[in-house]
């Protein structure tokens, strides 16, 4: 791996977990409550290096993950957690090559984690329907990866009001009404393709799924959350952490059938 660069982002750590973002400039300095930190001292160097300040805390220089780019950077919009992105890409099996319609855009959190999916063999197209929303994810995109890879489109448009994509894989709804898209998601799918909703409260559960009940040529509704709850490991001594990240929403999945027909199984996985 090379070594930090300038203009890079990466982040502090200190003893305690506090993570601190920096972009290294070249003759700056970052202050924290610990002390300065000096950009030189880090430009150039590995990543994993632990430096230390001029009060003496030592301090690990790493570059941020790809959950903690989503976590830390700014943002208009509330983006999908970490916990619930993995989640979202293996049950509704975002895979190498597929083909892919993402709406709304958001902060491109999803887009993100659906683009190192597909691959580069793979395409996503993302409408928003906010151009501010737009422009502020198409520059956390370039920020993340450098430039705006050729596999993603970036489209202005309400995908309540129809899409132009035909016999795509896999739809990604994060939006406030997912049923209202419900259509749109139907016309674009291939027969075996996933649609995925976002639902933050289970009234709308049950809206988005009675829509694609009455719309037909959907089976194996399926909805479920994640909840993360972390450990404290220290020596002999285990605990639970006394916060966690509990509910953040519903992830809703349903296939596309090859006719205009309803499938649900019975079981408690299918409700």
């Amino acid at each position: 791996m090379k070594p930090f660069a300038e203009g890079e982002v990466i982040l502090l750590v200190d003893k305690v977990g506090r993570r601190h973002r920096v972009r290294l400039r070249a003759g700056e300095r970052h202050s924290i409550h610990s002390g300065l930190v000096h950009h030189d001292d880090l430009i150039g160097r590995p990543e994993g290096v632990v430096i230390s300040t001029q009060m003496g805390a030592r301090l690990l220089a790493v570059r941020p993950t790809f959950a903690e780019q989503v976590t830390g950077r700014r943002r208009q919009a509330q983006p999908i957690y970490p916990k619930d992105l993995g989640a979202i890409l293996v049950t509704a099996d975002v895979h190498p090559g597929a083909q892919v319609i993402e709406a709304g855009t958001g902060t491109g959190a999803l887009t993100l984690a659906a683009l190192r999916a597909v691959g580069p063999q793979g395409a996503v197209v993302s409408y928003e329907s906010r151009e501010e929303f737009l422009e502020a994810a198409r520059r956390g995109i370039v920020e993340s990866l450098g430039a705006l890879p050729a596999n993603l489109t970036l489209k202005l448009g309400d995908v309540y009001e129809g899409v132009d994509e035909r016999d795509m894989d896999r739809v990604l709804l994060d939006l406030p009404e997912p049923w209202q898209a419900a259509p749109a998601a139907k016309s674009a799918l291939r027969p075996g393709g996933i649609v995925f909703a976002h639902c933050p409260n289970v009234s709308q559960v049950q809206r988005f799924f009675d829509c694609l009940r009455e719309l037909r040529g959907f089976g194996m509704l399926e909805a479920f959350e994640v909840l993360q709850r972390g450990w404290t490991v220290r020596g002999r001594s285990m605990r639970p952490s006394h916060r966690m990240v509990a509910h953040t929403g519903f992830l809703c999945f349903a296939r596309r059938l090859a006719e205009d027909e309803l499938f649900e199984p019975e079981g408690e996985g299918f409700r």
